[in-house]
């Protein structure tokens, strides 16, 4: 999708009275621990067609009925639960959806899998050939078109997969949907992006469908975003700073870095980092 990951990023804005570590989905509010990488991996991932009654997706190219659901899901995601349980919009940026319907509706996939190391999320760069945010990394996702159906009901759910599909070949029968975020606002896009968590219950082979537009598409276990050796402050020389990620011979920042960092901090999963460390981005970015 073009333009999701715009240089303001969602920030740190203050984050009221169930903020900070002990606010949302803490592990000591649900007794579940603190970083999913302490667990290991949690049992291994059945094969095609495993969605079913659990809360797959049926139906491939023109994306069905939704079915959203927290049935079955491992434990190590019961704090990404709670996070969608309570977290306010406000506690994940400084930019909401404008008021009057402004704004373009789209969605992105955020989506948890379990690797061999672990607890993951699939990630994909964008074509370094394109005129807007050559070769930055993103979660799968776009515009929501008239066929994915209502923007405030599961209009963005079927966007969000129906995007995935056609950007990395992500079978949408494999994904379980468990929750969306509140919505967020892009100024410099115009796009108001609803955030679907979902949980890789069947993966399926993933890759760039389209190289002109995608470079690549990859995985990045959850414990080496938590690694603060891989953590800085993305600084563009407009002057906007927000979270970055440098994993995968990837660095991440703007919307896609802005949100992994918020879905960290709520879940308890977040190990202090030096937000002074910083890495400058290009003028081009």
């Amino acid at each position: 999708m073009t333009g999701h990951d715009g240089s303001e990023a969602p920030g740190r804005p203050g984050e009221g009275a169930t903020g900070g570590p002990g606010g949302p989905g803490h592990p000591a509010d649900r007794g579940t621990v603190r970083n999913p990488a302490d667990r290991g991996t949690a049992g291994s991932l059945t094969g095609p067609g495993a969605a079913g009654a659990a809360g797959g997706v049926s139906g491939v190219g023109a994306i069905g009925a939704v079915t959203v659901s927290t049935s079955g899901l491992p434990g190590w995601l019961d704090p990404v639960v709670a996070v969608v349980d309570t977290v306010q919009g406000r506690q994940l940026s400084q930019f909401l959806p404008p008021g009057g319907g402004r704004g373009r509706p789209s969605a992105v996939l955020v989506l948890f899998g379990e690797g061999p190391t672990g607890p993951e999320l699939l990630l994909m760069e964008r074509a370094g050939g394109l005129r807007s945010h050559a070769g930055q990394p993103s979660f799968p996702g776009g515009a929501l078109d008239p066929e994915d159906g209502d923007p405030e009901t599961t209009g963005p759910l079927r966007a969000a997969l129906r995007e995935a599909e056609e950007e990395t070949g992500l079978d949408p029968a494999g994904v379980q949907v468990f929750g969306t975020l509140p919505k967020l606002y892009i100024p410099v896009s115009g796009f108001v992006v609803t955030p679907v968590l979902g949980w890789w219950r069947a993966p399926s082979p993933v890759g760039a469908v389209d190289p002109a537009e995608t470079a690549r598409v990859f995985t990045v276990p959850v414990a080496d975003l938590t690694d603060p050796a891989n953590r800085a402050t993305a600084v563009h020389p407009r002057g906007h700073q927000g979270p970055a990620f440098l994993v995968e011979s990837a660095l991440v920042w703007g919307f896609t870095a802005g949100v992994i960092d918020r879905i960290l901090h709520f879940a308890g999963w977040e190990r202090p980092w030096d937000q002074a460390r910083q890495v400058p981005l290009d003028r081009r970015a």
